[in-house]
């Protein structure tokens, strides 16, 4: 596999230090290897690069297996590696469908890397629907996550069926305190980049703003409504309070994805989806999304509820100035609040202007197209769809993603009329398709 061929596709000029020390710890020992890195610096590709140029694409063995501790970043794992355009096949598993589909997949796919949540890899590997036998390396990411959520004991009863293993990776954003026996490190090699001096990087500023009433809804639309069409992530505490405010910024004319652990599955990715392409600039969520998600390009995070701990709002914040961005982060207090003593560094008050635009619409609008993989139809094909036939520039489209028999594709929402309009009737490679928009 050549990297610098997988960076040029995945729009990568070069990798970050720590990504460049990952990559040439992986592949130059046989030593197990934990990464400390904090949120949003990269530890993905850190470990997907080197795991993939090591993994032998003439079998249709499963030689590596990635525990994450949820389906969002199962799914995003997944997504990256079938990106790189490396050869390595991917599949991704987790808790809320069911298990035979994921058979089914598995046998179709012959993934050489598998992602997934430890209680459903470890079904798989008891059903002979993954072979123990043939998995060499095991990595786990967000490993401070997983035990923070209590699969201690999932973990260690993986580890027991993998006979064949050889090597473990670890990544966290925080130093795990004691690194359970069953993950057997002794002799590993520790790639250090957390910054304790640190609490959040010098990159992020962070502001106070002040509700008179407390009930602070109407001070959270008018702070929304200063930022224009930039992306926010609103975080609360609980999931009736993210259903209620969602609510509410919905009737102010806001563009909203919605996102707590009580959605159904499909609920839980559209909301990202949208957020993620740009087709909603606002996300209301409980702290399930200051982990395992990897959006780019999120300008602020939004304390609507103060967060329950240091580390929580360490997690909220390192959603934005990922890589090299700079972002803002905001703290909405009632009257009887106050700024938490943990949080360091200066603290701006946040003064909103008095007369304010309504909710301005976001960037991108998404649609519907009723053909996929299943019809031979790629990226490629789209993307030269929306411009020959719909007329888009290239810089008016944004994320597309081809499934089995549909595919979704972003695009500016200002040329949504145009389109729909200009494809009418088209065909994409000589399949007439439908072509709409999603609400």
């Amino acid at each position: 596999m050549d990297i610098d061929k997988v960076l040029q596709k995945l729009h990568i000029e070069e990798l970050n230090d720590m990504q460049k020390k990952a990559c040439v710890t992986i592949l130059g020992s046989t030593d197990d290897v934990v990464i400390l890195s904090p949120t949003g610096s990269g530890k993905t590709l850190a470990y997907l690069l080197p795991t993939a140029h090591l993994v032998d694409e003439t079998t249709d063995r499963t030689q590596v297996l990635v525990v994450v501790p949820g389906r969002e970043l199962a799914l995003q794992s997944a997504n990256v590696l079938k990106s790189m355009g490396c050869g390595v096949r991917a599949a991704s598993c987790y808790g809320g469908r069911p298990a035979m589909e994921e058979h089914k997949t598995l046998k179709q796919v012959l993934p050489h890397v598998v992602f997934g949540t430890p209680g459903r890899l470890i079904d798989h590997l008891q059903k002979g629907n993954i072979s123990p036998y043939s998995v060499r390396m095991l990595v786990i990411d967000e490993f401070d996550k997983c035990l923070e959520m209590g699969f201690h004991d999932e973990m260690a009863r993986l580890v027991k069926l993998l006979p064949g293993l050889d090597r473990r990776v670890l990544l966290s954003a925080t130093d795990a305190e004691e690194i359970p026996h069953f993950i057997s490190l002794e002799h590993a090699r520790h790639i250090d980049f957390l910054d304790t001096s640190a609490q959040v990087p010098e990159r992020v500023t962070i502001y106070e703003v002040r509700s008179e009433m407390k009930d602070k809804l109407a001070e959270l639309s008018r702070l929304l409504r200063s930022f224009g069409e930039a992306s926010s992530i609103v975080f609360l505490n609980y999931r009736d309070g993210v259903e209620r405010t969602a609510d509410f910024l919905l009737r102010e004319g806001f563009a909203v994805s919605l996102f707590h652990g009580g959605l159904e599955q499909k609920q839980r990715e559209d909301a990202i989806y949208k957020f993620s392409n740009g087709s909603s600039n606002i996300l209301v969520s409980t702290d399930l999304a200051s982990r395992g998600l990897d959006i780019p390009d999120i300008d602020n995070i939004i304390h609507y509820h103060l967060p329950l701990s240091e580390d929580g709002y360490i997690h909220r914040v390192g959603r934005t100035a990922r890589w090299e961005a700079r972002g803002r982060t905001f703290f909405v207090l009632g009257p009887d609040e106050h700024m938490p003593e943990y949080v360091e560094g200066d603290i701006t008050p946040y003064v909103i202007p008095d007369h304010l635009p309504s909710p301005a619409p976001p960037r991108m609008a998404t649609i519907y197209i009723g053909k996929g993989k299943k019809d031979k139809i790629s990226r490629g094909d789209i993307l030269g769809f929306l411009c020959k036939k719909g007329h888009l520039k290239g810089d008016e489209i944004g994320r597309i993603d081809v499934n089995d028999r549909f595919a979704y594709a972003a695009i500016a929402r200002h040329k949504l009329k145009e389109v729909l309009q200009n494809v009418r009737g088209e065909k994409i490679k000589g399949l007439k398709t439908v072509v709409e928009a999603v609400k």
